[in-house]
């Protein structure tokens, strides 16, 4: 029986993650802040990075489904025996990099460090390495990103978006990440390398939003200001407390392509991400967390 060793087990990819090797017939080990019950397959160690419990000795592969800066500072310095490595990053150490914002220029530094780090520490053990960076992840109801928009929406009845929000996304579901996760484990050719995972499908950003505003119960509408009336709203919503985070850059970003090649991915490891189709149980975290 293979084993594993998951960090971020009860995050939004780490628990379809553990059923997928569950399902394979792997013993794992998972890590979480929380403490949990054992399950047949399933032994939950509680902790983090900061108060690690102890560990096996060894695993057949080490999984890391939470912050990267964070997994690459304990691996560099553990002795923990483990032949592969697959941890998830994100695209954004790639598409922030020349942002006109210091602060997500900052996260892609630290992502790109975080990628080498764990790179370096892999090769000196003889283990390999895999890096996997989703784009805009959904389907857990715990992202940053479209169940806020989601939330948002059922509060006030609606959502709001600048006319010509056009760049292009390509949102993944967490299913796809957890599947992508088991399977780069298992492709030696993975080694070594970073892979992008983007979803099945590339749209455009007001038709992403407009998509999960219809998958709602009831559907909600979709309301496109000009850009001075849209900035003039935000700025009243922000001084309420409201979308704070929602900076100029990231405004202006709903303009952009933000798009990326899972060409590779699919190559090395049969990656088959799904199309864009919401439904309203991938917006709510209990829903999720119950199932």
């Amino acid at each position: 029986m293979k084993t594993a060793l998951v960090f971020g087990a009860s995050g939004q990819v780490g628990l379809p993650l553990l059923d997928r090797l569950g399902d394979a017939g792997w013993r794992v080990h998972a890590v979480s802040r929380q403490a949990r019950s054992d399950t047949p397959g399933r032994h939950w160690l509680q902790g983090d990075f900061a108060r690690m419990p102890a560990l096996p000795p060894g695993v057949d592969a080490i999984f890391s489904c939470g912050p990267l800066d964070l997994f690459a500072r304990w691996y560099a310095d553990s002795d923990i025996a483990a032949p592969r490595v697959v941890a998830f990053g994100s695209t954004s150490a790639t598409s922030k990099h020349a942002s006109g914002d210091e602060g997500e220029r900052d996260v892609a530094r630290r992502l790109l460090g975080a990628e080498a780090a764990v790179f370096e520490a892999s090769e000196r053990r003889g283990a390999g390495a895999t890096m996997l960076r989703p784009t805009l992840v959904y389907g857990a109801g715990r992202d940053a990103t479209l169940t806020r928009i989601a939330g948002m929406a059922r509060r006030w009845g609606r959502f709001v978006l600048p006319r010509r929000a056009e760049g292009l996304r390509q949102p993944v579901h967490v299913q796809d990440l957890a599947d992508a996760a088991f399977a780069a484990s298992l492709a030696a050719v993975a080694m070594g390398r970073s892979y992008d995972l983007p979803g099945g499908e590339t749209l455009a950003y007001r038709e992403m939003v407009r998509r999960v505003l219809l998958c709602l119960d009831p559907p909600l509408p979709l309301l496109e200001l000009p850009m001075p009336l849209f900035r003039a709203a935000l700025a009243a919503a922000q001084a309420r407390g409201l979308a704070r985070d929602l900076t100029a850059t990231a405004v202006a970003r709903m303009r952009d392509d933000l798009v990326f090649d899972r060409a590779p991915a699919r190559r090395d490891f049969a990656y088959a991400p799904r199309m864009f189709r919401p439904d309203a149980s991938m917006f709510e975290r209990a829903a999720n967390e119950r199932a």
